[in-house]
């Protein structure tokens, strides 16, 4: 009932983006039901109906996500503070996200039934001719359960996605800002001097004095020690500095309070982490594995055009090929952002570029990666088009409501993520606007940004759309 009343009370623009979802959803349940329906018309022949299934995968794939693309965006179920004391926290607003996600999903898919009832003859008695009669099993009676199956396939899948990706996380503790002293293992903190390989280790290191002469003469060793390390900390301190240790040792701190000490007095020494500016950005590290796969991809898309024999639908070999290029894109998509970024700011930028690079650098995990699915969709439609050429199969019209609603959830995915981005830097661009700066450079800013992702996206679409397409076209 609360996913019914947001629903409701939402502004135009999300209903208009949930409309979208239904409007997909009802493109991929029809495919799946045109599926059944060749199943249905050509018993003798059930491996070229399941490859017909297994291609409805790309649009269910491209609908599911759009549909977590929109709830992402929906401002009705982001958390917001005072809204756990009644009983709406972030684990209720999940539900609700995906409940909401499943009713325009579901939509969809009774919109979907209704068309193909309707192009079948049952609702008015007058079946539809043409080149769609063989998958609309005319004259067959549909079975209920397998109707209901793949009706329920898309809402299932959209509102599990939308689950998943909007769940409860615990926040990760933050880095400590303070400097670190790197030793022997286990040994940072306050260090009064500093330890070479081995010496913890060494024989007697850590055994107490045997004689008394030796403990007086250490006890007045410690004594001028302490004397002359009580001079240089109070020097130290006047001048600043960090505080000195006796031997001329410095004083490092491991972070900005000293560790409690221990039950034998000694202090508390957690284990030493890794520079954290040593460690590879989040958005970056896919870039290699985006590159791998995308490479992987082609060698299957090239192993399917040497074995491909000339049918109405591609082979499964060249789905899985398409698959691993798009995922490889998707991986690599944010990388590439993140380095178009920084190229912008390279060689004495000036403001715009500069602005223009760091706004790219920060919303390179948001948009990169449906940059990279909608430069795998327009590759996909180049080899396509190299592959239904005047000497190849015909581009169906089932071919082609795929093709719409793969392209149509790509573009309207980046679009989502575009305006998403936006509103998250709204009060960095109403804080540079207050400070002086012209809308006309915010703007212009854009568009460099547009410019810069199109020269890199751009080449890359083309040489992967022409690697993909020369062993099909063979």
């Amino acid at each position: 009932m609360l996913a019914l009343r947001l629903t409701r009370a939402a502004r135009l623009a999300v209903q208009l983006r949930r409309l979208l979802v239904a409007v997909a959803s009802a493109g991929t349940g029809f495919l799946l039901l045109c599926a059944l329906g060749h199943a249905l018309t050509h018993p003798e022949a059930p491996g070229a109906s399941a490859l017909r299934l297994a291609w409805c995968a790309a649009p269910l794939a491209a609908t599911v996500y759009l549909a977590v693309a929109v709830a992402r965006t929906d401002p009705g179920t982001r958390p917001r503070p005072g809204l756990s004391a009644i009983g709406l926290g972030p684990g209720r607003l999940m539900a609700v996200s995906a409940t909401t996600t499943a009713l325009s999903a579901a939509l969809g898919s009774v919109a979907a039934l209704l068309v193909f009832l309707q192009l079948r003859g049952d609702l008015t008695g007058a079946p539809a001719d043409g080149a769609m009669t063989e998958a609309l099993a005319l004259g067959q009676r549909l079975p209920a359960p397998a109707v209901v199956t793949l009706l329920t396939l898309v809402p299932a899948a959209a509102s599990a996605a939308v689950a998943l990706n909007l769940r409860p996380r615990a926040p990760r503790p933050a880095p400590s800002a303070g400097s670190r002293r790197y030793g022997r293992f286990g040994a940072y903190g306050w260090g009064a001097a500093r330890e070479t390989f081995g010496t913890y280790g060494r024989y007697g290191a850590r055994l107490a004095p045997a004689s008394s002469a030796s403990a007086s003469a250490s006890a007045s060793a410690s004594a001028s020690a302490s004397a002359s390390a009580s001079a240089q900390l109070a020097d130290g301190r006047a001048a600043g500095a960090a505080p000195v240790g006796g031997g001329g040792t410095l004083l490092t701190q491991a972070s900005d309070t000293p560790p409690p000490a221990t039950a034998d007095g000694t202090p508390a020494t957690p284990d030493a982490v890794p520079d954290p500016t040593a460690t590879p950005r989040p958005h970056t590290t896919t870039l290699p594995w985006g590159i791998a796969v995308l490479t992987a991809g082609l060698a299957v898309e090239t192993y399917a055009g040497d074995t491909a024999t000339p049918s109405t639908t591609p082979s499964a070999a060249v789905l899985a090929g398409w698959a691993l290029t798009a995922l490889g894109l998707a991986l690599a998509g944010p990388g590439l952002t993140h380095l178009c970024g920084r190229l912008l700011q390279a060689v004495r930028p000036g403001a715009l570029r500069l602005l223009a690079g760091r706004v790219l650098m920060e919303e390179s995990h948001r948009i990169g990666r449906p940059l990279g699915v909608v430069c795998s969709v327009a590759s996909a439609a180049y080899a396509a088009a190299a592959l239904y050429d005047a000497d190849g199969p015909d581009f169906g019209p089932l071919s082609t409501l795929g093709a719409l609603v793969v392209a149509g959830c790509a573009v309207a995915t980046l679009l989502t993520a575009a305006v998403e981005a936006k509103h998250d830097r709204t009060d960095t661009t109403d804080a540079l606007l207050r400070l002086g700066a012209p809308p006309a450079t915010l703007r212009a800013a854009a568009a460099v940004r547009a410019g810069a992702l199109l020269a890199l996206f751009g080449p890359l679409t083309l040489i992967v759309a022409q690697l993909a397409s020369l062993p099909l076209a063979r």
